[in-house]
């Protein structure tokens, strides 16, 4: 299918015919922040946001997950989610981060709860419209994207560019066939609104180049700024809960009253909370709190990239809006030490 352009209220109607069709999250107004959520109808959609306060892979993860159930009578079965829905309004940056998530997920030991969630999800993306306050996408090289999605929206004047990209998305888009296709010019004011996000979301601007991140933050383990910044540290895991690219969790059984049914779950966990390294007999390898500081930073800036090649931060400046000591902006970290390695 080739660009589709639709004005606002073609858009509108798309939009309402893909809530009739099957379960959609979209990005809403919850009082001045967003939020996904399920979406009724196209009038709540709100693609002019600017941040969402969580990313839209709480969906792919989600907060709190039954992996197994146990009973004394029947057994354990395995509960696996196979419920098809579509994400619509995912920024650039949230796109790559759940690429990242694919990734990992897929390696070693494939995760099938996350992959079926995966594979049943349409993914929409929509080009920023409206830069928030902490975002440095644009120096991460994440202000857009090219590919992991199924549809991507772009907003130019009072129109919308429609570019179907996957058989999932010509499924999604398939009221829109007839729609008359985008104009060279309409493309290349895409291209504009592409290139001036790029420009636009560096609230915070990175010195040195990430390449040379992984470098040097392995030598930068005995740097002084981790005890430093730990000091303020609170514990309280928001940078984590609150990361598009944060995927460790904990797993638990809970157990009914009869003691005779069993849900085994996995939940959100983070390295910064002060139980996430705890291990039995009471031993915890990060029981300081510049340890778990300094690993945060390490994953997202030496670890990941090693992994899959790919910084594990993405820009969104989620972590530096949540902390309430204002100490987990990357950016400030990173420069610090490039800056103290000349």
């Amino acid at each position: 299918m080739n660009v589709k352009k639709l004005d606002t209220a073609a858009f509108g109607e798309w939009v309402d015919t893909c809530t009739a069709a099957g379960c959609v999250y979209g990005v809403q107004a919850k009082g001045d922040r967003y939020v996904f959520e399920a979406l009724e109808k196209a009038s709540d959609l709100r693609l002019d946001y600017d941040v969402t306060i969580l990313p839209p892979k709480k969906y792919l993860q989600p907060q709190r997950e039954t992996l197994v159930t146990f009973s004394k009578e029947s057994g354990f079965k395995s509960v696996v989610n196979e419920e098809s829905f579509t994400l619509f309004g995912i920024h650039p940056y949230d796109m790559i981060a759940i690429s990242q998530m694919d990734q990992i997920f897929t390696e070693d030991n494939p995760d099938v709860h996350y992959l079926t969630r995966r594979e049943n999800a349409t993914l929409v993306v929509c080009d920023i419209q409206n830069t928030s306050e902490n975002i440095f996408a644009g120096a991460m090289g994440t202000a857009t994207v090219d590919d992991g999605f199924d549809i991507l929206v772009t907003k130019i004047g009072n129109d919308y560019l429609v570019d179907v990209r996957t058989e999932k998305g010509e499924v999604l888009a398939s009221s829109i066939a007839d729609a008359p296709d985008a104009s060279e010019e309409a493309l290349a004011q895409r291209e504009t609104v592409q290139e001036q996000n790029r420009r636009d979301a560096v609230k915070h601007e990175l010195k040195p180049n990430l390449e040379e991140l992984p470098k040097l933050l392995g030598e930068a383990y005995e740097h002084a700024v981790w005890e430093e910044k730990a000091e303020q540290c609170h514990s309280c895991g928001s940078c984590n809960l609150v990361c598009p690219t944060c995927y460790c969790f904990n797993v638990c059984d809970e157990v009914d009253w009869s003691l005779k049914n069993v849900r085994r779950e996995r939940v959100w966990d983070g390295c910064m909370l002060a139980g996430f390294a705890l291990t039995a007999g009471g031993h915890n390898f990060r029981r300081n709190r510049a340890d778990r500081y300094r690993h945060r930073y390490l994953r997202k800036g030496k670890y990941i990239p090693e992994k899959i090649g790919e910084t594990g931060c993405v820009g969104c400046g989620r972590c530096i809006t949540a902390c309430t000591t204002k100490i987990a902006n990357p950016v400030e970290i990173f420069n610090r030490i490039a800056e103290d390695s000349k």
